[in-house]
């Protein structure tokens, strides 16, 4: 029974890697548009995909990281400036895209472009708070998404859309996981209806990357700021050792994230290019054998081992 059971997971293991191996023919005349283009993963893989001979349209958010891709590019790339938080600027992108794409279409979308802060505990926060990250990570991946789309339904293409492992497991307070788990079900959602056209919808759900998003620096900067402005009342009931807790695991951050941020891009040039590319990626080693694993164990396991592992405040029971 075992014997037949190996063999079967064997096949199915061969036939996958076999069909995951066969690539979309004419990549040089593909465009790809992908958000977030400054640094991280966007920066990345803009330059790894004109490596590789497509047409990328890199969108960043200032002039000065535009300016910095180009030079490390060839001719094919072309950049835009865009906030995806403001819809006139999203319009115009897309007003630009069209004009380079023309009847071919835009073959793939990659909406990566993200913020991490504010973040902390929920109760240190205002509703501004939550809503300034969930503009960017959610509402701009959704408005870029809609304004784009019948470009990518006359390509028969691709959108790819960034989550992260914080999307499957909420270990943080704020608009980060929630806008997370929002990309998750916007996706799933998307991917379903763009079926029937022949469009495809990936999910790219990493682990814990070194890229500002994870900077240690601006997210212990980030929790001292809420701090400070909170009431007393809070700082009362956390304690100040608390917050010197938070803020030491935060300074450690920078040493447990994975430096390599071409397993990312790698996962989002596959989305691009195989003919049958998966529906989600999990990138990195922690991702898959940490915390997918960990999103699908019963709730009360999850919340027992979070709370035997995280920092508790003074006044707790």
């Amino acid at each position: 029974m075992w014997l037949y059971l190996v063999a079967l997971v064997g096949l199915w293991t061969l036939l996958r890697f076999f069909r995951e191996r066969k690539v979309v023919s004419h990549l040089q005349d593909k465009y790809v548009f992908i958000t977030g283009c400054d640094s991280g993963f966007g920066n990345l893989l803009a330059r790894q995909l004109d490596r590789r001979g497509m047409r990328v349209l890199a969108a960043c958010l200032t002039e000065k990281g535009a300016e910095e891709l180009r030079r490390k590019t060839s001719d094919r790339l072309e950049t835009v400036i865009l906030d995806v938080t403001k819809t006139e600027s999203i319009v115009a992108a897309t007003q630009w895209v069209k004009e380079r794409v023309g009847d071919r279409g835009l073959w793939g979308l990659v909406n990566n472009a993200g913020i991490s802060i504010p973040s902390g505990p929920n109760e240190w926060m205002n509703k501004q708070d939550f809503a300034s990250v969930l503009d960017v990570n959610l509402l701009g991946v959704i408005d870029v998404t809609l304004n784009m789309l019948p470009l990518v339904r006359k390509a028969r293409g691709r959108v790819v859309n960034v989550a992260s492992v914080m999307g499957r497991v909420s270990l943080v307070g704020g608009g980060y996981c929630i806008s997370k788990y929002g990309v998750e079900a916007f996706s799933d959602s998307l991917r379903r209806e763009l079926f029937y056209f022949g469009v495809k919808v990936a999910i790219i759900e990493p682990g814990f990357f070194l890229t500002e998003i994870t900077s240690s620096a601006r997210l212990s900067s980030n929790i001292q700021m809420l701090w400070d402005h909170t009431s007393s009342e809070i700082r009362e009931i956390y304690g100040e050792k608390y917050l010197a807790s938070y803020l030491k695991k935060l300074n450690k951050l920078d040493e447990m994230c994975n430096k390599d941020l071409s397993l990312v891009t790698d996962c989002m040039e596959h989305a691009l290019t195989a003919c049958h590319p998966r529906t989600r990626y999990s990138a990195g080693w922690d991702a898959k054998l940490f915390y997918l694993p960990l999103s699908y164990l019963p709730t009360c396991l999850v919340d027992a081992l979070l709370y035997w592992t995280s920092t508790k405040p003074e006044k707790a029971l």
